[in-house]
């Protein structure tokens, strides 16, 4: 069946080919199980909770949605579906969990009820609770639920029996305790609120008042009998919601957690272990300036634990700030022109790695993935992401790092561990999905492999045939795709630029299913170009710190040089190029028709950001500044100013927008705003309005005929059959 499947209609069906995978592991302290996420099948929206016996080599089922709901459908409330576009979760189910420490019991949400579920048992029970809950989590020894509902925190006994109680009830309409705010949730990696103290009693709780935040109504105008959804949302040079942090004990105590919220607003990152008092990471709002901060339980006084500032911005990483467990500082840093691993004031690692995220702290080690450094010579293929251990004390004291697992082929790795057992997946450029084995690391850097998880997931029915390169004088990463069996006799092809280009986007990897889109495109007789310019993260500090202040012209200019550094290497006719992209995409894709017609003929502009103004505080000001003490900057780097507009150049090209008329990322009004300042211009384009779509295109039928409507556009705007 699979095999008479086009490959849109596989794609939209599969979800891009992660439905029926693996994910969200939690490994057991003593190494006895592993539990996780997966459909059924590749086209199974809905998410199980499963449990691999490691001790008996088996896994099971721990809890089945169906069998929960009794085959109803999900209901979900607004607040849970807000938190699902965050997250851009588009699979059902159970879709994310919390354990105790020991990964005894598991805490969820479904349908707006709590489930709580013994693991080795493998035994789900409902918990009678007020609804709907949102993020639900055990207490470290288990004995304990807490969780949201209708903006409260509300804790209740995980045996099920009487207890539940409010922690704290929001004082208005606008006030939430638990909840990741806007912000947080979309950029700073934060996508929870509370946290619970390892003696399991109390929690440190985030109260969020998103009054001060203006106001906006995104209506579905194919329902206009329907009233507007209000969003609170900040946008560049408004005010951003209030947030403070409580600690509220099970005894009924309320302590407020001080610190400078007038000087550093954002509340980045929490975290509250064993080893050390809380510790928060707190941000200026110009994001040059962050203090690491230890909270004092008795008082809500906290200490400046270090001090992080940068001319530039400071990057925001996950798995940090933590505390080791003889009670150092873990932080990641920018140094002497790398990204290093920092335990205290010992740099662990080198420029030979670039560091992307923390994974686990153990008794002697830190485990990490990084990708190639500054430092380190140009491996043979852009792309790779590796996990790795680097020593801080024991056997290790004289430091140095390890890779875990290392393929001998550039491959993208993720890792999760427990004690001495690893989850690792890997990807690889040759190989459809990923491949996720549960392994024992050795003394000599070798890797005891205990199990594998079995994936789901449908093959493609095309294959993936990536050319991963660096192209121009500044090594460009490049993924360069032709159609299958093309040869050099075959003479040029038209071109299409697929990329996303900016910051926090890596479209070059080394592996398959990322590159799948981008080779149906070439297989419709296209030579397909990824390209991952300055801004793009994985390679330096200065590489993704070269756009500020210029977004449209550094990330523009790259993939134009991109571009002519590859016509040297492959058949590409470069008097028919095309360039699409989607959200950072969509407006590289506009600036390139607009303001470089001499390289491209023709646009697919998905779900744009064109006024800079509209997008949130924290992201862009972090590139931007402050729009009120840099107008300039903001209206040279978008699209529908007066000064942007202005720099578009003749002759026109043909332009095809697309946005979701329900996007609160990327609200339709970037899209209008646009298509009104093309119509004033005289400029051709064509608008496809997504009635009732969000930032994302969960919808089968949407997702697949957007794949077909884009060829039919590139086909008759570059004249390609």
């Amino acid at each position: 069946m699979t095999g008479q499947l086009s490959f849109p209609r596989q794609h939209a069906r599969t979800q891009r080919f992660t439905l029926g995978a693996p994910r969200a592991f939690a490994v057991a302290p003593d190494d006895s199980r592993v539990t996780f996420l997966r459909s059924r099948s590749g086209t199974d929206r809905a998410n199980l909770l499963w449990v691999y016996d490691l001790e008996e080599r088996r896994e099971y089922p721990a809890a089945d949605p169906a069998a929960l709901l009794g085959g109803a459908d999900e209901e979900l409330s607004a607040e849970e579906r807000a938190r699902r576009e965050r997250s851009r979760e588009g699979s059902a189910g159970v879709i994310d969990y919390a354990t105790d420490l020991a990964v005894e019991l598991a805490a969820f949400a479904l349908s707006g009820r709590l489930f709580a579920t013994e693991l080795r048992a493998g035994v789900t029970r409902r918990l009678p609770t007020p609804g709907p809950v949102i993020d639900p989590r055990p207490s470290p020894d288990g004995r304990h639920i807490a969780y949201v509902a209708q903006g409260a925190l509300r804790v209740t006994d995980a045996n099920g029996g009487a207890g539940d109680r409010a922690l704290a009830l929001p004082e208005g309409d606008t006030v939430t305790y638990g909840l990741a705010e806007f912000i947080a949730a979309e950029e700073t990696q934060r996508s929870r609120g509370f946290w619970w103290s390892p003696d399991s009693d109390a929690l440190l709780v985030a109260r969020v008042d998103d009054a001060p935040v203006r106001r906006w109504w995104i209506a579905d105008p194919a329902h206009p009998d329907r009233e507007p959804a209000e969003v609170a949302y900040p946008a560049a040079g408004t005010d951003n919601a209030e947030v403070r942090l409580v600690l509220l004990g099970l005894d009924g105590s309320r302590t407020e957690v001080e610190w400078d919220r007038q000087r550093y607003p954002y509340l980045a990152q929490v975290h509250w272990s064993a080893y050390g008092p809380p510790l928060l990471l707190v941000q200026a709002r110009d994001q040059r300036s962050q203090l690491y901060l230890a909270v004092d339980p008795d008082s809500g006084r906290t200490r400046t634990v270090h001090v992080d500032e940068d001319p530039v911005w400071l990057d925001l990483f996950p798995g940090v700030p933590a505390w080791t467990p003889d009670g150092r500082l873990v932080r990641i840093a920018d140094e002497g022109g790398a990204r290093v691993l920092m335990v205290g004031d010992r740099k662990l690692t080198s420029g030979a790695l670039h560091v992307r995220a923390v994974l686990d702290i153990g008794e002697e080690d830190v485990l990490f993935s990084a990708s190639p450094g500054a430092d380190a010579d140009l491996p043979e293929r852009p792309g790779e992401i590796g996990v790795f251990r680097a020593w801080y004390r024991g056997s290790g004291d004289q430091g140095g790092w390890e890779a875990v697992g290392k393929r001998p082929f550039p491959a993208v790795h993720s890792a999760v561990r427990g004690g001495e057992v690893i989850v690792l997946s890997y990807a690889e450029p040759e190989r459809p999905g990923a491949t996720v084995e549960v392994v024992r690391p050795a003394a000599d850097g070798s890797a005891e492999p205990l199990a594998e998880i079995a994936s789901y997931a449908e093959r493609p029915v095309i294959t993936a045939r990536p050319h991963l390169v660096f192209a121009g004088e500044r090594d460009i990463p490049c993924a360069v795709l032709l159609p299958a069996g093309h040869t050099a006799d075959d003479g040029p092809l038209p071109v299409l630029m697929d990329p996303y280009g900016g910051p926090h986007g890596q479209r070059v990897l080394a592996a398959h299913n990322p590159h799948l889109t981008s080779q149906w495109f070439a297989d419709q007789g296209f030579a397909v170009i990824v390209a991952d310019g300055r801004g793009t993260p994985g390679r330096s500090p200065a590489w993704e710190k070269a756009v500020r202040d210029d977004l449209a012209e550094v990330t523009l200019r790259d993939q134009v040089d991109a571009l002519r550094a590859l016509a040297e290497r492959y058949p590409l006719d470069l008097s028919r190029v095309a360039i699409r992209g989607w959200s950072y995409g969509g407006y590289l894709a506009a600036l390139a028709v607009l303001r470089r017609p001499d390289v491209f003929h023709a646009g697919i502009v998905g779900a744009p950001v064109t006024d800079l103004r509209l997008y949130d505080t924290h992201y862009t000001e972090r590139y931007l500044g402050h729009p009120d003490e840099q107008p300039a900057v903001y209206a040279a780097n978008s699209l529908v100013t007066d000064e942007g507009l202005s720099r578009a150049a003749d002759p026109h090209r043909p332009m095809m927008v697309i946005h979701g008329l329900a996007d609160d990322n990327v609200v339709a009004a970037h899209t209008l705003r646009l298509s009104s300042a093309l119509l004033a211009a005289g400029r051709p384009h064509e608008v496809l309005p997504l009635s009732g779509v969000t930032h994302m295109t969960p919808q089968e039928q949407v997702a697949e005929n957007l794949l077909l409507l884009q060829v039919d556009f590139l086909r008759r705007s570059l004249g390609a059959s």
